[in-house]
């Protein structure tokens, strides 16, 4: 949960998108970011100069110093939990105000300005408006919680029973890839431009253009296993608070987990229906069974031809991107889509690589022999074979490892035996148990038995 929730830091040029963690960082599509960095936008009235990003950081200490002064003396590691729960409230706080502000700044007045359609507004806003109760209720309930003199003693009880709201996020989060994707072709609008652009520089926006604002939800849903662990390693094992603030660690990462995994499988969904094939032997059933998918991003062949790449769960396609008029972009297949068993990746050294048809061997140092890799197949008898150039050392890396991980999970799934599942007649009709085995004798076997609200498994070896 650590790695879901430490957000990447902007790198430059990385075309690379990584889907293993998919809401560990906000949908961002790399030519608008190159385009932004090309063209530096215009310097903001004075009266924003003092603006940030962020808003000014609030202390539990500071902010009811004067009545715990009078009144107690806490532990340090007393006052590190009231700082951490403060930081949950502050935080729920913040999100409730942004998520009001993107209605009431954003939403409400492209539609009542017919800047954008209701249907294209629903698309890209999606189920934000779900999300402002759910918030509300849970601050609502921890400042509650708080006493008169601004310590809280339990936020457990509190978080076990709100926590299974989360599951609201699962629409918001599956719907992010469709919306970034309408957004930026809506930009292309003069006058959603024109609007966009005049709310980046009002004080409001605090220089976050929309997307920031409707990417709030992702980031502060990784949050909140950092959160909880904060306040856990600070509650004493012996607090009334400890054995629900566990429950809620083990809920949050459940529930976080299982949203991840559903806006993954939605993102991979979204790239393979936008997929053109120009040849009926192009399509594969590998592509086609994919629920997953790994990375993808821009690289250049060996001619300097820019092509987009996925990287699925069993098979690499590689595509050239087309900007249709009005339309989300579409991938058109160039080349056979190459099975990840079947895949040999080469690491390239640096001027190793022939650029251009000329020999520059090792005797060049120009940009256009760096940060190659080389991946190749042998089918029906013949040898198909790429070079890619990655942007940088670091996203050339990137690449590399994805790649290399992808071949050690398609080589240890071939190596599992397939697995049969045998539901049971068990005579009661809310309650179904099913066997899942590889029908080999010795093998071991999982017992599944759900009934409304629970499941139970059991896993065993021998005969079933």
């Amino acid at each position: 949960m650590t790695s879901l929730a430490s957000l990447l830091p902007p790198v430059k040029t990385t075309p690379l998108k990584r889907i293993g963690q998919t809401l560990q960082r906000s949908i961002s599509f790399r030519n608008e970011s190159r385009m932004e960095r090309a063209a530096p936008p215009p310097p903001p009235p004075s009266s924003l100069t003092t603006k940030t990003r962020r808003r000014d950081s609030k202390l539990w200490s500071e902010t009811f110093d004067v009545q715990l002064g009078a009144t107690q003396t806490l532990s340090p590691k007393e006052l590190k939990r009231q700082e951490a729960i403060f930081e949950l409230t502050q935080g729920e706080q913040d999100l409730v105000e942004d998520l009001k502000l993107a209605k009431k700044a954003y939403h409400d007045p492209m539609l009542k300005l017919s800047i954008m359609t209701e249907q294209e507004l629903n698309q890209i806003f999606g189920t934000l408006d779900s999300l402002i109760p759910l918030h509300e209720d849970l601050l609502s309930r921890l400042q509650d919680a708080r006493k008169p003199d601004g310590s809280t003693e339990h936020v457990g009880h509190i978080l076990t029973d709100w926590l299974p709201c989360l599951s609201s996020y699962t629409p918001y989060c599956s719907n992010q890839v469709k919306a970034k994707a309408l957004l930026d072709q809506k930009k292309q609008d003069r006058r959603v431009q024109d609007f966009l652009q005049r709310c980046l520089q009002s004080p409001f926006s605090r220089k976050l253009d929309l997307w920031n604002f409707l990417d709030i939800p992702r980031s502060r849903l990784v949050k909140y296993p950092l959160l909880l662990r904060e306040i856990l390693k600070h509650t004493p094992n012996d607090h009334p608070d400890w054995q629900h603030l566990d429950e809620a660690m083990l809920m949050v990462q459940s529930v976080v987990a299982d949203i991840n995994r559903q806006t993954g499988e939605s993102e991979c969904q979204y790239y393979k229906d936008r997929l053109l094939y120009t040849e009926d032997g192009q399509r594969n059933e590998l592509i086609d069974q994919s629920r997953t998918l790994s990375c993808h991003g821009e690289l250049k062949n060996n001619r300097g031809l820019k092509l987009h790449v996925f990287l699925f769960q069993d098979v690499l396609v590689i595509t050239r991107s087309l900007s249709l008029s009005d339309q989300p972009v579409r991938y058109q297949l160039c080349r056979q889509p190459i099975p990840i068993r079947q895949l040999d990746l080469e690491d390239l050294s640096d001027g190793e690589m022939r650029v251009g048809g000329s020999i520059r061997g090792a005797f060049s140092n120009n940009e256009r022999t760096k940060n190659f890799f080389r991946v190749s197949y042998h089918t029906g008898g013949q040898l198909q074979s790429h070079c890619f150039q990655a942007s940088d050392a670091f996203n050339k890396q990137q690449w590399i490892n994805c790649i290399r991980q992808a071949k050690e999970a398609a080589t240890l799934a071939g190596d599992q035996p397939a697995q049969t599942e045998h539901c049971l007649d068990t005579g009661l009709e809310q309650f179904n148990c099913c066997i899942l085995t590889t029908g080999n004798p010795g093998d071991c076997f999982v017992l599944e038995c759900h009934d409304n609200s629970h499941i139970h498994i059991l896993e065993s070896c021998g005969p079933v």
